[in-house]
C-alpha cells in the first residue's frame, strides 16, 4: 500500500481530530496501526486534539442507608482489654518417634501424619512432626493452632494517621 497525497491528508485530518492510530488504520483500510504511527512520526505531526478516551465517570456520593425494623441488629465483637496479658505461645511440640525408632522424613510421611517441619532443611537433623492428624488435615492439633491463627483487625495509631494526612497535604502543596 502506498501513501498517496489523499491518504496522507486524510491521516492528518483524522490525527488532528484526536483519533487513535488504531481507529485511523481502520478508517483508512489496508494499513496497520504501526504503519500509521510510523507515518505520523515521519510527517512530524505532533499537536493533536485530546485523544478519544472514554469519559471518566465521577463517583456519586453514597446515600446513608436507612435502617428498618427488619434489619438484623449489629453484632458486638468482644475485644481483649488493653491490660490483658498477650496469649501465651504454645510450647513447641517434639516430633513423634516412628515404630522403627526413627523420626518422620519426606520419604516416611503418610496421609495421616503431621507435616510440620522441625529444624533446618539443610541439616541432617531435619525432620517432620509425624504425629497423628485428623482426617484431611496437614498438621496435628498443636501445630494447627500455631499455623491457623485468627486474623486480627489492623489498628492504626493516631500518630500514623495524622502523619499520613500531613504527607498528603504536603504533596498537594507542591503539585499545584
Amino acid at each position: 500500500m502506498a501513501w498517496t497525497d489523499e491518504r496522507v491528508e486524510e491521516l492528518k485530518k483524522l490525527w488532528s481530530e484526536g483519533l487513535s492510530a488504531s481507529q485511523i488504520a481502520k478508517q483508512l483500510g489496508g494499513v496497520t496501526r504501526n504503519a500509521v504511527i510510523g507515518k505520523v512520526h515521519r510527517l512530524g505531526l505532533s499537536g493533536r486534539a485530546t485523544p478519544s478516551r472514554p469519559a471518566r465517570r465521577t463517583a456519586k456520593p453514597s446515600r446513608p442507608r436507612a435502617t428498618t425494623a427488619s434489619t438484623a441488629p449489629a453484632r458486638t465483637v468482644a475485644r481483649p482489654s488493653p491490660s490483658a496479658p498477650p496469649a501465651a505461645t504454645p510450647a513447641p511440640v517434639e516430633p513423634a518417634v516412628l515404630p522403627s525408632g526413627e523420626f518422620a522424613t519426606v520419604l516416611t510421611l503418610r496421609e495421616s501424619m503431621c507435616k510440620w517441619p522441625i529444624g533446618d532443611p539443610s541439616q541432617s537433623e531435619f525432620r517432620f512432626c509425624g504425629r497423628k492428624t485428623d482426617t484431611g488435615q496437614a498438621y496435628c492439633n498443636a501445630h494447627s493452632d500455631m499455623a491457623y491463627q485468627p486474623s486480627q483487625k489492623r489498628r492504626r495509631r493516631n500518630s500514623d494517621a495524622s502523619a499520613a494526612l500531613d504527607a498528603i497535604a504536603a504533596t498537594r502543596r507542591y503539585n499545584f
